[in-house]
């Protein structure tokens, strides 16, 4: 039997890392994470106000950096995140966001789907029977796949190449597998493409399977930086299902 994942997991799987100059020191104030030091730095760094002379504290800085406008300085902290138990129709979705984005995904190619996994429309968890009809759909286009795999494999038994002839037959066979497997992602995105790609990926006009990872993002990142994040708002839409919303837009 495959697995079917009902909700996304969401890994850090880097930050940035802030390395003070010694002669240009800043009057640091309340806490912070190395990437918020890194953004107030560089924001700093334009007006050589490292005395601090508001006497702000690394969040009120960035809260008036986000109230400002002045996203450039966000750019400069990345983060890196693997996402697993998403679909393929997700993650067809979340690769439109290029500007400050790079992926590596799981090759369908390369990797055997015999038991791949299937992530369930969050629009039919609850309705036993709807369910029920998905499931089967998932399991009988699995079947398909091992065995397509396992006839083209005999196929083409005169590639000498055992390496090359699994990956002609697993990319022949990929074709009847639904939008629907799981997959894996690595994310890395500094935190103003972060802050766009959340701020329109969880909203209550997207799409069901990627607001609520967009929404598992903003809870992670919200604890990883929260300078970045804090004018976010998760909130239950009338549609049922969590959304977010933004106090400062195209930061």
């Amino acid at each position: 039997m495959p697995e079917f994942f009902t909700a996304p997991r969401v890994s850090v799987l880097a930050r940035p890392s802030f390395a003070e100059p010694a002669h240009l020191p800043v009057h640091w104030l309340g806490e912070s994470t190395d990437g918020e030091r890194l953004a107030e730095f560089a924001g700093r760094l334009c007006y050589m106000s490292q005395k601090n002379p508001a006497n702000r504290n690394t969040r009120d800085y960035l809260e008036n950096i986000k109230k400002q406008g002045h996203g450039s300085v966000l750019e400069h902290a990345n983060y890196s995140l693997l996402l697993e138990g998403v679909s393929r129709s997700l993650t067809h979705e979340l690769v439109r966001h290029r500007a400050g984005f790079a992926y590596s995904q799981l090759s369908q190619r390369y990797v055997d789907e015999s038991h791949a996994a299937f992530v369930v429309p969050p629009a039919i968890i609850g309705d036993e029977t709807l369910v029920a009809e998905w499931t089967a759909q998932m399991e009988s286009a699995q079947k398909t796949y091992v065995a397509l795999v396992e006839k083209l494999m005999e196929r083409y038994k005169w590639v000498e190449d055992k390496v090359h002839r699994r990956k002609m037959s697993r990319e022949a066979a990929r074709g009847v597998l639904p939008n629907s497997t799981e997959t894996k992602i690595v994310v890395t995105g500094n935190a103003r493409a972060w802050r766009t790609m959340l701020e329109l990926r969880s909203s209550e006009g997207a799409e069901f399977e990627i607001r609520r990872m967009a929404v598992t993002v903003l809870r992670t990142l919200q604890v990883e930086a929260p300078g970045f994040f804090t004018d976010f708002e998760i909130y239950v839409a009338p549609d049922r299902a969590e959304a977010a919303k933004i106090s400062y837009h195209k930061v």
